[in-house]
């Protein structure tokens, strides 16, 4: 029988897997050793198992308006305890800075004042938001939940590679692997302590529920969504029945007497906190785009006197610009004094004449990325493009530095992926998701690993033809009954009580608004 490893490549990146002479790292020998008992048609009839368990599941995401499954390979990443326990205090501390400066630049700007972050770098980024000022939300949290993508480098070091801190999505492949895993590799689960996942759900309402408006002990909480068109949809959804509560669309919810209401079957229901899927500029359209479709009037309005708690808070945007990302070592010094546990990935700032001319003469070496950018929209990497494409680019830094920063190509690290009949190197970020609820900052055990599937490619976004592995971390308690660990049971929602509305001719604008968000997603970023 050929082993699933044969002639598994040795490459520049570190692989997570194997070491520089095909020794197998410690977290992965019980892994390796399962993974190398099966066959290529047994490896591939898991692989199968998988997939149909993601269909049974409904797992898709949207891919040039088409939905499909998304790609979960069978091979799974393995982080030891120790790693963990290094990585999970380095985005703890994170989102303590940004929550920090993003009190600090919507009220006193005393880190503008004392000359940490330049004035100019707050006032001209797209996401500061003017709205937002003076708006104190009721536990101090604008950070809810966050997702920090990080990157391994090429001696296995983890660095920060950006900061999703308005609406970031994802979680719901997170504890959808574990799920479809635990139902194909029992054995896995049974051998090893693997930490779960399936507690998110009641960290995220809890975390919710503590940031209601003063005064208010029983919050009324609902997840808004664009609306069934947009490519998160499918997580919108998941989380609503997993804390059991109302997804709602900004037509269900409406603004009277100071306060925000949800229209109901048994008449209007006052709502206090409404955790967002819908982006800043189309959230309420007195405040903001005046034709968006998918929010609801009022709502700001509603946020500034404190009869609501805007979940993650509007301008957050302003905290994940990248070209304050580059600052962030100096803020977590700044507000927490602190040195940062975590690095960044090295920056080119390109506002900066010096720095601008050396990336010119660099632009066949480096990657360059537009600071507002997500899902790899706009981004360059420059030993893959064309000489037009450059001259393209050159003349696009040159006109807007502010808008761009630039890295050198990090030959992120590999896991071992099922391509065809073999196990083959592919490179891999990770996306852990923190959940703040003014307390602590928990960090999800794990988080989302995306993987490039085609061969040398550094970009994982499933838009660019990335899939996803179940992320373990091991050190959990052994599981105490034979079914299947780290599965998410969704709470029992009753039926939605929102009254329907019928369909409008603005329907299709709407469709169109809910496709166009960008947000923070596994697709998008």
């Amino acid at each position: 029988m050929a082993d699933v490893f044969d002639d598994y490549p040795p490459g520049a990146a570190w692989d997570e897997m194997l070491d520089g002479v095909g020794g197998v790292r410690p977290a992965y020998e019980h892994v390796h050793s399962s993974l190398s008992q099966l066959s290529a048609a047994e490896l591939r009839a898991r692989a199968d198992t998988l997939a149909r368990s993601y269909l049974a599941q409904g797992v898709t995401f949207d891919f040039a308006g088409e939905e499909r499954p998304f790609p979960l390979d069978v091979a799974p990443r393995v982080l030891t305890g120790a790693e963990w326990d290094h990585v999970a205090p380095g985005v703890s501390q994170r989102v303590r800075a940004l929550e920090a400066f993003l009190a600090d630049v919507y009220g006193p700007q005393k880190a503008v004042a004392d000359g940490v972050v330049p004035r100019g770098l707050v006032v001209s980024s797209t996401h500061f938001h003017r709205a937002a000022r003076g708006i104190q939300p009721p536990n101090g949290v604008r950070v809810h939940v966050s997702g920090i993508d990080l990157v391994r480098d090429e001696v296995g070091g983890f660095r920060v590679l950006e900061d999703n801190v308005r609406v970031p999505s994802g979680v719901s492949y997170v504890l959808s692997n574990r799920r479809a895993m635990a139902q194909t590799f029992p054995e896995l689960f049974a051998a090893l302590r693997i930490r779960p996942v399936q507690d998110y759900p009641r960290r995220l309402l809890a975390a919710l529920t503590a940031a209601a408006p003063h005064g208010v002990d029983d919050p009324t909480v609902v997840v808004l969504t664009p609306g069934v068109y947009n490519s998160a949809y499918f997580e919108h959804s998941l989380l609503a029945r997993s804390m059991g509560v109302e997804l709602v669309e900004g037509r269900d919810l409406f603004c009277a007497g100071g306060r925000v209401w949800m229209r109901t079957t048994q008449g209007r229901r006052r709502v206090d906190v409404i955790y967002r899927r819908v982006d800043d500029e189309y959230l309420d359209p007195v405040a903001f785009r005046s034709d968006s479709l998918l929010g609801s009037p009022g709502l700001m309005t509603c946020a500034r006197a404190g009869t609501v708690t805007i979940a993650n808070a509007v301008g957050n945007g302003v905290a994940d610009d990248k070209l304050v990302y580059t600052y962030v070592p100096d803020l977590i010094r700044y507000y927490l004094g602190e040195e940062p546990v975590l690095a960044n990935v090295d920056t080119w700032r390109l506002e900066d004449p010096g720095a601008l001319e050396e990336v010119l003469d660099r632009l066949d070496e480096l990657v360059v990325k537009p600071v507002d950018g997500s899902g790899g929209k706009g981004l360059v990497v420059g030993p893959s493009a064309s000489r037009a494409e450059l001259a393209a680019l050159r003349d696009r830094l040159v006109a807007d530095p502010r808008g761009w920063i630039a890295q050198p190509v990090v030959q992120l690290s590999t896991v071992p992926t099922l391509i065809e009949d073999r196990l083959r190197p592919r490179h891999v970020d990770l996306r852990p998701f923190a959940v703040n609820d003014g307390d602590s900052v928990w960090v999800l055990p794990g988080g989302l690993t995306r993987v490039a599937l085609p061969e040398g490619q550094l970009v994982v976004n499933s838009s660019q033809g990335g899939g996803s592995k179940d992320t373990w971390v091991l050190g959990g308690a052994l599981p105490r009954r034979a079914q299947p660990a780290g599965e998410t049971t969704p709470q029992t929602v009753p039926a939605s009580s929102a009254v329907p509305i019928d369909a409008n001719p603005h329907d299709l604008r709407a469709q169109v608004m809910q496709q166009q968000q960008a947000q923070d997603g596994v697709g998008t970023c």
